[in-house]
């Protein structure tokens, strides 16, 4: 078994598909966007390819052009909306089993933890109430000026954890995850519990890939183990 090679004293984690499932239908929330787009009577080219938040962006921007002074109506509603898919998914989401178990042998082991996530606060309460009493910062898309992919969002969470990169990891199941710790100078690893396979992770540069972020400790070469349960241990 791989273990990481870096003395960490802090680790990142995305939150949907890496520590829990949120069930959220991002091809509804896709459509509702760009529907709300042409509400405006904006055209909606160009915008099927990007990531919701970006796609709000650039429709913002293009109702500036085509209907100047609604765009920041359109803002509004749009990131209402998706705060409104977001949390309906949250309600029927859950926890993924053995992450408060990983996340309080972490605190334990005075390793810092963190969140970095494009999700609204709202759905991560509902998904995860105690969230605060296991994690030291959670940073969301309300609380971070500009969200990952950016590096700024990792490096807003380093700072309030009073962490360095070089000392960090970031852990999430997106290839985005992995570059955004890349960029930033920390270990990455992916995880398998959400949108990518391996070989994704890999081709982004993940140091390590593992089933799942509650098997955590179990790579950590300078911990002793901790007993999780069966679903947690490394295959």
């Amino acid at each position: 078994m791989k273990r990481i090679d870096r003395h960490l004293k802090t680790v990142l984690f995305d939150f949907d598909g890496t520590l829990a499932r949120l069930n959220i239908d991002f091809k509804e929330m896709r459509q509702s966007v760009l529907n709300l787009v042409s509400a405006y009577q904006a055209p909606t080219d160009g915008l099927g390819d990007l990531f919701v938040l970006e796609m709000i962006g650039a429709g913002a921007d293009l109702i500036s052009r085509h209907r100047p002074g609604y765009e920041k109506d359109f803002t509004e509603k749009a990131m209402q909306m998706i705060a409104g898919i977001e949390i309906e998914g949250a309600r029927s989401g859950e926890i993924f089993s053995g992450v408060r178990e990983m996340l309080s042998a972490l605190r334990e082991r005075k390793i810092g933890t963190g969140i970095v996530t494009r999700n609204c606060w709202d759905a991560v309460r509902v998904v995860f109430p105690d969230i605060r009493s296991f994690c030291d910062a959670v940073v969301t898309r309300e609380a971070a000026i500009r969200v990952k992919p950016h590096p700024d969002h990792i490096l807003f969470a380093l700072k309030i954890l009073n962490a360095r990169p070089e000392e960090a990891a970031m852990v999430g199941d997106h290839p985005m995850d992995i570059r955004i710790g890349k960029d930033v100078g920390a270990y990455t690893i992916g995880v398998l519990t959400g949108y990518s396979k391996a070989d994704p992770l890999l081709e982004a540069g993940a140091d390590l890939v593992i089933e799942r972020a509650s098997s955590l400790i179990h790579y950590l070469p300078y911990l002793p183990g901790f007993n999780l349960s069966g679903d947690s241990r490394p295959r």
